[in-house]
């Protein structure tokens, strides 16, 4: 019997249709859920977010800057249940209630990893989440991300409105060392193309609403 994990899926108007498993949800493009957390900070009256650079193993987008945290929710789920990606993704505890809501967004996503089409039909529950945690103390997931960077919000929202072509950033990736969980320095010049591929919208809106947002 497989170990492969397995959805909730659903019709187009979110009606449950049962279970499926992970490359049959994205092979049939079902619909399924999905947690959305942007892990942000501040300081000195500055705003900045946190995003992953995905593994080049995911079966889809390997390789893409991505939403700080985010992950499927497993059949039986329900949506505090998915906080634990936090600490499963790069190593932050959090509770629930924690979590500021951003929205919902629903995503109709395809293409191909190695020649294998996808069809990634997900509705998506955002949220932001306050850390002061210091990215060098993150524990990075290795099978989903390969590193974590941090750009001022206000400069990331420029490069997805067009109005700059590409920003350098720091963070942290894993060390080559198979295994270690180690972390080392990195910088990259990022442009909005290397992100994965949603309606642009999508990340502009989320940009403006992490500024918005009253810090206590």
């Amino acid at each position: 019997m497989s170990n492969e994990e397995r959805f909730d899926i659903y019709d187009e108007d979110m009606r449950p249709l049962g279970t499926a498993t992970r490359s049959e949800t994205h092979a049939k493009g079902y619909w399924h859920r999905s947690f959305h957390c942007w892990v942000i900070r501040a300081e000195d009256g500055r705003r900045y977010v946190w995003f992953q650079m995905r593994q080049l193993i995911k079966d889809t987008n390997p390789g893409r800057f991505d939403i700080t945290v985010a992950g499927h929710l497993s059949a039986g789920e329900t949506l505090p249940d998915a906080v634990r990606e936090l600490e499963e993704e790069i190593g932050i505890s959090a509770e629930f209630d924690e979590l500021i809501p951003l929205g919902q967004v629903r995503e109709d996503l395809s293409g191909a990893v190695k020649g294998q089409p996808f069809i990634d039909r997900e509705v998506s529950d955002v949220f932001a989440f306050v850390s002061e945690a210091p990215m060098t103390q993150l524990r990075l997931q290795p099978e989903e991300v390969a590193g974590v960077y941090e750009a001022e919000i206000e400069e990331l929202l420029a490069i997805f409105e067009g109005r700059r072509s590409e920003l350098v950033v720091q963070g942290v990736e894993l060390a080559e060392e198979p295994g270690s969980g180690a972390l080392q320095p990195s910088c990259r010049s990022i442009r909005a193309d290397q992100f994965v591929p949603r309606d642009n919208a999508y990340y502009v809106d989320v940009m403006k609403k992490l500024l918005a947002l009253k810090l206590e």
